[in-house]
């Protein structure tokens, strides 16, 4: 398996230089993400080009001049040659490892770790979702779907009973707590159903209101 079948799933981790110079890349499954991570290969000459550097650092403090500098960029230039073929080389067994831990689906040409493959038909349970786990996803989807087709029929029947045409108070006017239609104030107890009338002529009074609409009675 080349490096072209793992284009998509794989993050390199490797660094150059450094003391902790080497190789590691990291590969994860198209489906659920999981990763898994190739052993870590020292880079010895990033290594050695690390200590060249600090030698060097050492060497311009004591003798000056630029000859610290000299060093340490040819220090660089020793790691930096041999640093394509050797990260190539390290990714080519990289891949060889991950291709123990992981199965290409044929159908979607994903790599899949083991969690998210079909054995028993060569693809990945994308593609092909494990019988009985869809089974019992329908049946629960389906237990569901009835369940609340009932509850709905329950509701349409005890509508029947429902005031639709009564106003209900929503907000009580004494404590401003939410009533949600009850008779009354579950903050207060004050009574929400009882509407406030004028004593001379009977007619319904607007909350507030300091006259009567109907004949113009003073409210109080």
């Amino acid at each position: 398996m080349n490096e072209i079948s793992f284009s998509r799933n794989h993050r390199d981790l490797s660094r150059s230089s450094g003391a902790d110079a080497g190789f590691q890349f990291e590969f994860h499954c198209t489906r659920c993400r999981d990763a898994w991570r190739s052993p870590f290969e020292p880079y010895a000459s990033g290594r050695a080009a690390d200590w060249l550097r600090r030698g060097a650092g050492m060497l311009g403090q004591v003798l000056g001049g630029s000859n610290g500098h000299h060093v340490s960029r040819a220090a660089d230039g020793f790691a930096d040659a041999g640093w394509g073929k050797a990260r190539d080389e390290a990714f080519q067994r990289a891949i060889d490892s991950a291709e123990r831990n992981f199965n290409r689906c044929p159908k979607c040409v994903g790599q899949l770790c083991g969690t998210c493959w079909n054995p028993g038909l060569g693809l990945c349970l994308g593609c092909a979702p494990d019988t009985a786990t869809e089974v019992s996803v329908a049946r629960h989807q389906g237990l569901n779907r009835e369940a609340s087709r009932r509850a709905s029929e329950v509701g349409e029947a005890r509508a029947a009973s429902w005031d639709v045409e009564t106003e209900h108070t929503l907000v009580c006017p004494r404590c401003s707590t939410e009533a949600r239609g009850g008779r009354f104030c579950h903050g207060c107890g004050y009574q929400l159903e009882l509407k406030p009338t004028c004593a001379g002529c009977s007619a319904e009074l607007p909350q507030g209101a300091a006259f009567c609409p109907g004949c113009g009675r003073p409210a109080g």
